[in-house]
């Protein structure tokens, strides 16, 4: 990449969605959340700073509320950021200037190439981690710990089996049963995924995975999207019947099995939440931080809205 240079702020009508996507599609730390299919389905609004020609690119997905507006993390979307080939902690930093300050509040991820070059008091480290399924099979099966063995073969051993590439919606069902145990999720952010995994399967970039039980009850499933090399653990559903099974385990150990040996990386978006961590570390995966933004421009009779 040449030298930084011109960052302009563009509103998303005036962007050119095929130098775009190239950008995503050629960027070296590019991601499935930043093309501009998957920012159009999943983002409410979204605008972007880019560097001279395309040569890196930052989406700025953004909404109102009070009369302001401000840039926060759609749904499903891990990580974005800053994407495009030989970033520096300069790019980044100049990048962190550009932001608008019509954005009065923000709070959002940025991605693994994005850590340095943010002032540290608007900075957190997350967590995601990753598998490279490189290895053959009994290699991967190897780097499991104890428990995730265990409990692979405790699935197994209960009659459980695989179903792969049904319909995404059971997966949704088992999904939003959580998530409203979780505290709920919107009904429009459900129909935008909805939309997207349709958009992504008709191009071949999503699947489903499925743990049923002997009586053919589904006890864990996912939809898994596909780019870049790696294959995201996008969205989960868990039944708790199958919380003492092994079948989230299953689940897993079946997928890396089917792509063992492939140049893919399994990408289980996080998390920071320490028995999630553990479970994804059992598999034998590693941390790949990721730095998540926030700056709080609100006038001061709203910050207190905004403090953690």
């Amino acid at each position: 990449m040449s030298a930084p240079n011109r960052i302009q702020y563009l509103k998303q009508q005036q962007i050119d969605k095929v130098n775009w996507d190239r950008c995503i599609h050629e960027a070296p730390n590019g991601l499935i959340y930043a093309y501009s299919f998957y920012l159009d389905h999943m983002a409410k609004h979204w605008d972007a700073l880019i560097l001279n020609d395309y040569e890196a690119v930052m989406p700025l997905t953004w909404n109102r509320k009070y009369g302001f507006r401000y840039l926060y993390q759609p749904f499903l979307c891990a990580q974005l950021g800053i994407f495009g080939k030989g970033l520096s902690e300069k790019h980044t930093s100049n990048f962190m200037e550009a932001l608008p300050s019509s954005f009065r509040y923000t709070e959002i991820l940025l991605n693994h190439e994005n850590l340095h070059g943010i002032p540290n008091k608007s900075c957190v480290k997350r967590s995601n981690y990753l598998l490279s399924l490189a290895k053959p099979y009994e290699e991967l099966y190897k780097g499991y710990n104890e428990n995730i063995q265990r409990n692979v073969k405790r699935a197994l051993q209960a009659g459980c089996s695989l179903q792969k590439d049904f319909d995404a919606e059971r997966v949704i069902e088992l999904a939003m049963q959580q998530m409203k145990a979780q505290g709920d999720e919107s009904t429009d952010n459900v129909n935008r995924f909805r939309k997207l995994y349709l958009y992504l399967y008709q191009k071949k970039m999503a699947t489903t995975y499925g743990i049923v039980s002997s009586q053919e009850k589904l006890l864990a499933s996912c939809v898994f999207f596909f780019s870049h090399d790696r294959a995201y653990y996008i969205l989960v559903g868990n039944h708790p019947a199958g919380r003492n099974m092994g079948a989230s385990h299953a689940l897993i150990d079946a997928f890396i099995k089917d792509h063992a040996g492939e140049k893919l990386l399994l990408d289980f978006e996080g998390s920071d939440i320490p028995t999630l961590a553990d479970f994804y570390r059992g598999f034998g995966a590693t941390n790949e931080p990721y730095p998540a933004l926030r700056i709080n421009r609100l006038p001061f009779y709203l910050k207190w809205l905004k403090k953690s």
